[in-house]
């Protein structure tokens, strides 16, 4: 059986609104090139198969939360939907972490949530790959990143902004969504964003170390 392995970053954090819902793009798992090098090998169908159930981990999470801020939108505005996703966004992440034996994340180099939405080092450098794929050219939808690195299988897929997002996110926020912003997220770095750009990415990360 395999074990979650907890992340370096100590927590799970939902960087943005349920937009953020990944897109089946019919495009194979392109890699970056980390500095850091996988100790483990693995035979093409098995690093295919733990992609997969990266991939599909982090579509159930988008969804769940997706759905569940849409309602919150419908019911109460995007106010609502910040104090939903305050509430409502670390239970989605621990319950899908632990229905798919993977530890699932959102992380961005402009966090909302301090202690859950910081990057570490190999997801800051992941980050920033991203960036600077989408400044060559590719698009946010597209951007994932896979390796198998010590013990761990590591994927991240980026976060595109929509412009539902803008409501959260943006540059011009309505005084309500933002005093919410400012009740939950003193501290918020995530705003300022345009249609477009680059908002995060998803995390999974999965033990590959079996239990006795």
């Amino acid at each position: 059986m395999i074990r979650i392995l907890t992340l370096v970053s100590a927590a799970v954090m939902l960087a943005a609104c349920g937009s953020d819902e990944p897109e089946q793009t019919g495009q194979g798992v392109s890699e970056t090139a980390p500095a850091e090098v996988a100790s483990t090998t693995f035979e093409p169908l098995d690093m295919a198969t733990l992609n997969e159930d990266a991939k599909a981990a982090v579509m159930a999470m988008g969804s769940s939360l997706k759905s569940q801020l849409q309602s919150a939108i419908q019911s109460g505005g995007p106010a609502q939907a910040v104090d939903v996703c305050h509430k409502i966004a670390p239970a989605v992440a621990e319950s899908m972490s632990e229905e798919h034996g993977i530890t699932l994340t959102r992380v961005s180099l402009k966090n909302r949530n301090p202690t859950m939405g910081v990057p570490n080092d190999w997801q800051t450098r992941v980050l920033q790959e991203f960036e600077a794929r989408k400044a060559a050219g590719e698009s946010p939808k597209t951007l994932v990143y896979s390796e198998v690195v010590g013990d761990e299988h590591r994927f991240m897929k980026a976060i595109p902004t929509e412009a539902v997002c803008l409501n959260c996110h943006g540059v011009d926020i309505k005084p309500e969504v933002q005093a919410k912003i400012d009740e939950f997220y003193p501290d918020d770095r995530a705003v300022g964003f345009e249609e477009g750009d680059l908002r995060g990415a998803f995390v999974a990360v999965r033990s590959l170390t079996a239990e006795p």
